[in-house]
C-alpha cells in the first residue's frame, strides 16, 4: 500500500506518519513538504493525507489538480483524506471527492477509526485490481482484468467490451457477461452492463462512465439500480460519483 502525506509542517507530518506506522507498519509511505513536491512526484498512491492551507499551492489545489490527471487518465479515483487546523473547508473538501476530512490537532482515536476505513477501501480495490474474465476473439482467448471494463454492450448479435484501452468484440449472451463480470457490475438496460467502479454521474434515465459514454438507464431499473448503487458503496465498493 503506497501512502502519501503532504504537510508543510515537519512535525505535522511526522505526526501523521506515526500514527499510521501504529497501525500499519509495513505500509509504503512518502511525505512531500509543499503541494509543489507531490505534485512533481506524480506518483499513483493509494492513499493520500493532504494539509488543506499550505504556501502557494493549497491541498484543495493539489486535490483538484491529481483528480483532473486521474479523470483524462481515466483512472480511479484514489483516496484522498484533508487534515487541517480550520473546519470551513469542509465543504470544499466534498467538490474534490475526499475520502473524509480531520482537523488539528489529530484525534488519536478518530484518526485510526477513518485510517482503518481507508485502509480496507484501499485493500478492496486493491483486490478488485486483480480479478479479471477472458475474452474469446477471432479463436484467442484474451485476459482481461474487469477493473479495466468501462462496459458491455450488445449490439447486432455482438457483445462489445469498452475498455480503458479501445473496444473488444465478442459473442455471448448477456446473461452470461453478467454472471461472468459479478456484484460490481450493474445490467442497467438489455442492452447495457456498467461497471460501477467506472461511473461518474447517473440521472433517472441515463449513466456517465470515466470516458464520458452515457449508457441508457431504463426508467423501471431507476430505483433498483439507486439500491444496488448505494448497497455497492456500503459494502467497500468503489465510487467516483
Amino acid at each position: 500500500m503506497k501512502i502519501a502525506v503532504c504537510d508543510d509542517d515537519k512535525m505535522a507530518r511526522e505526526h501523521i506518519v506515526s500514527l499510521i506506522r501504529e497501525q500499519e507498519s509495513g505500509a509504503e509511505i512518502t511525505t512531500f513538504a509543499s503541494g509543489e513536491e507531490i505534485l512533481k512526484a506524480n506518483g499513483d498512491f493509494d492513499i493520500t493525507f493532504l494539509d488543506v492551507e499550505m504556501k502557494e499551492v493549497s491541498g484543495l489545489d493539489v486535490a483538484r489538480q491529481i483528480r483532473k490527471y486521474q479523470e483524462k487518465a481515466g483512472k480511479l479515483k484514489n483516496i484522498i483524506i484533508f487534515v487541517t487546523g480550520y473546519d470551513k473547508y469542509v465543504y470544499d473538501a466534498f467538490d474534490v471527492s475526499a475520502f473524509q476530512y480531520l482537523v488539528k490537532p489529530l484525534n488519536k482515536e478518530k484518526f485510526a477509526s477513518v485510517f482503518g476505513r481507508a485502509w480496507k477501501e484501499a485493500y478492496a480495490m486493491q483486490e478488485h485490481g486483480k480479478q479479471y474474465i477472458f475474452v474469446k476473439n477471432a479463436g484467442v482467448q484474451t485476459k482481461l482484468y474487469l477493473k479495466d471494463i468501462f462496459y458491455i454492450e450488445s449490439a447486432n448479435k455482438k457483445v462489445i467490451i469498452h475498455t480503458k484501452t479501445g473496444i473488444m468484440e465478442t459473442y455471448g449472451k448477456m446473461e452470461e457477461w453478467e454472471r461472468a463480470a459479478g456484484g460490481s457490475f450493474y445490467r442497467c438496460h438489455r442492452c447495457y452492463l456498467v461497471n460501477m467502479e467506472k461511473i461518474v454521474s447517473y440521472g433517472t434515465d441515463m449513466i456517465e462512465v470515466v470516458n464520458r459514454d452515457r449508457l441508457i438507464l431504463a426508467h423501471k431499473k431507476y430505483a433498483d439500480f439507486v439500491k444496488r448503487y448505494m448497497d455497492y458503496a456500503k459494502n467497500g465498493g468503489i465510487v467516483n460519483v
